[in-house]
């Protein structure tokens, strides 16, 4: 990772060095591509930051075969640009090809060069086509990313000029620094002022249409683009144009540094300070605090304990959908226990992958009722680890760990090692020489509310609702329980308490519902057939419960 900093500011050099620019403004300008904060920042934890340095290689070969008309330099351009679809990164190549042909545009008007220039966009471009057909086709992002999940990760404009990573977190990032934009404005005047028009343009373009973008929808522009152009249908982060702009921008600087070191031209000692002290000011404007050792936890007991249980799969609790980040906490221990695991981190993982996810996901909050225990058992999983770290402060799934480990012993599964947050269950194993013991050794969630689980949307101001045809939630008693209860159209419900069946009901205007619950936690679930679709956007909306009042004997209240 490291040593691709070094490349992504070398190739940036050699590119502003064939472009006839002083050594000392080409030093600048590939400090401000390397260090640039938005590309830093998807290098810790994406491969989006390494394969920038692929667009200066793309320009290098450019300007190489424009110099000394050789054929190998076209092939190394077509190579670079080729690759960026081909690594995976197909929404850095919807903004990378088209910069890259637009610039060789600006850049001359010969129709070979242009020729040359027209196969590595096709070539770049049937790259791409072909990842759609082999790699999203049939995948969970084959219908593309809805406006409301690009309004997720848009950024707005404070975001720009914030230095700080924790406003909206690490893909909304896009800090360009203070200086360095001051910088490229002065590159962008000088360039007009010399009538390098194509220059300004393609410069100003690469750096303006994706700062734009990543503005997402807190502008009508992206909206109104999503729907014209389908393959902007399919980013669901719209900053991952960003390292276009961040390449043009540090090719602007570049020629405001240029522009200075010109009028200085006589006095070479002052234009060397003055290149220097250019150098630091850019790296102390763009530094960002990205980077900070973590616990890798790199011989966890747990896992060595899942090595030496019988063959089969593995399943890592809680079970995130494959398009969610923390599943790529699992991917870490692979290389400790090579086993198949049913389910794991990908955005473009097929749609059955998807659908064993949803199938397993009950049994985060210990939810056995659903058949999830009849997949472990299709699926051969013969070790289960549970993370207690991921169910702390996580907004996707509540802190039911303790009901999970509880779930878990009841149906056969005991813990055979734990190390530090992580426990490995075995099907039948004994608890017992220096393993955990059976009941979880945390505390219990507190008992004065309702915990929601799977198969419900977020809280809002009348309540929840129901998401899928399954959902559930734990209630504490003894007690008697009285939930209130609508639905947008008239809907069976079947309700259960423990997976025993407790009440049939058909659910349309404000009604109310009476459970009767035995003492501790009990595991409340609603079926119902499949939901209807309402809506602007045709989602699955079923029963919505208004309000509930828990046990008194729990400490409930009215909610």
């Amino acid at each position: 990772m490291l040593l691709s900093f070094v490349a992504a500011g070398a190739c940036a050099y050699g590119w502003l060095r064939e472009l006839a620019l002083p050594r000392a403004a080409a030093l600048v300008g590939a400090l401000a591509f390397e260090l640039a904060p938005y590309r830093l920042a998807q290098s810790r934890g994406h491969l989006l930051g390494p394969t920038a340095l692929l667009l200066p290689l793309a320009l290098l070969g450019f300007e190489r075969a424009l110099r000394t008309g050789r054929q190998r330099w076209w092939w190394l351009s077509r190579a670079a640009l080729v690759s960026i679809p081909l690594s995976g990164q197909v929404h850095l190549a919807l903004g990378a090809i088209p910069f890259y042909a637009a610039y060789a545009v600006c850049r001359t008007r010969a129709w070979r060069p242009l020729a040359e220039t027209g196969l590595g966009v096709a070539a770049a471009a049937l790259a791409g086509v072909l990842f759609r057909l082999t790699v999203i086709e049939g995948s969970i992002d084959e219908r593309g990313r809805s406006l409301a999940q690009v309004r997720v990760y848009s950024a707005d404009a404070r975001d720009l000029v914030s230095r700080g990573v924790g406003r909206h977190g690490i893909e909304s990032f896009v800090f360009l620094g203070w200086l360095t934009p001051a910088l490229a404005l002065v590159g962008l005047a000088l360039l007009l002022r010399m009538r390098r028009y194509g220059a300004a343009i393609a410069l100003g373009l690469g750096t303006a249409v994706p700062i734009l973008l990543a503005l997402g929808t807190t502008t009508p522009i992206y909206t109104a683009l999503w729907h014209a152009l389908p393959p902007l249908r399919y980013p669901r982060v719209p900053e991952r144009m960003m390292p276009v702009a961040n390449l043009a921008l540090a090719a602007l600087v570049a020629v405001a540094l240029t522009g200075l070191l010109r009028l200085l031209a006589r006095q070479r000692a002052v234009a060397a300070g003055a290149a220097v002290a250019a150098a630091l000011l850019v790296a102390l404007d763009l530094h960002v605090r990205l980077f900070h050792p973590t616990a890798a936890d790199p011989a966890s007991a747990a896992y060595a304990a899942v090595r030496t249980l019988p063959p089969g799969r593995m399943l890592e609790l809680p079970v995130f959908l494959p398009d969610i980040h923390y599943g790529s906490v699992y991917e870490g221990y692979t290389i400790q226990a090579l086993r198949r695991r049913p389910v794991a981190y990908s955005t473009t993982a097929p749609r059955s992958a998807d659908q064993i996810a949803r199938a397993l996901q009950p049994l985060s909050c210990g939810d056995w009722t659903s058949g999830a225990g009849d997949w472990l058992r299709r699926l051969r999983v013969t070790a289960i680890t549970l993370h207690r770290g991921l169910y702390l402060r996580n907004p996707l799934v509540p802190d039911v760990a303790w009901l999970a480990w509880r779930s878990l012993a009841a149906h056969g599964w005991r813990p055979v090692a734990t190390d530090g947050a992580v426990t490995a269950f075995a099907r039948g194993g004994q608890a017992g020489g220096g393993a955990p013991p059976l009941a979880p050794p945390f505390a219990p969630p507190p008992a004065g509310g309702a915990i929601f689980c799977d198969g419900w949307y977020a809280a809002d101001r009348v309540g929840r609702q129901m998401a899928e045809s399954h959902a559930s939630l734990w209630l504490h008693g003894p007690g008697t329980v009285r939930l209130f209860v609508r639905s947008p159209r008239s809907l069976p419900v079947r309700v259960s308490v423990d997976g025993r069946p407790a009440a049939r009901v058909r659910v349309l205007r404000l009604r109310e519902l009476r459970l009767e619950l035995g003492a501790g936690w009990r595991l409340v679930t609603f079926d119902s057939p499949r939901l209807p679709l309402i809506g602007r956007n045709r989602r699955p909306r079923g029963m919505r419960i208004v309000a509930y009042a828990l046990p008194a004997a729990a400490g409930g209240q009215a909610s």
